[in-house]
């Protein structure tokens, strides 16, 4: 996971084809508890609090603009469920589980 953590997206254009079904699947072993859902991976992160699941979207939402990557977030109550895809080639690409992996990176902060 740090490995890929420490990498920086690059933009994707369109034409660029999206990472096959089996290609994602090892890029999955990378990022514990991740799953690959219709071109897409998602995973739901759990807080002791609804503020401390905002705060974790906030911190994410900022990652995301450094990186030029933005994942879907949904807030729930002390969870927060976040789904990646790269939209320009309509599939999944290394910049999805970079975040992913930036993701679980920053939930780590949150495990106190």
């Amino acid at each position: 996971m740090l490995e890929l953590a420490l990498k920086k997206c690059v933009p994707c254009e369109g034409g660029t084809p999206p990472m096959s079904k089996e290609e994602a699947e090892k890029y999955l072993k990378e990022v514990q508890g991740w799953s690959l859902i219709d071109n897409k991976i998602e995973k739901e992160f759990r807080f002791h609090s609804y503020l401390k699941g905002l705060e974790f979207a906030y911190n994410l939402g900022r990652i995301a603009e450094q990186e030029g990557h933005h994942p879907d977030i949904l807030i729930k109550w002390r969870r927060a469920k976040v789904t990646l895809a790269t939209h320009a080639i309509k599939g999944l690409s290394e910049n999805d589980f970079i975040m992913a992996a930036k993701a679980d990176l920053e939930y780590t902060r949150f495990l106190q």
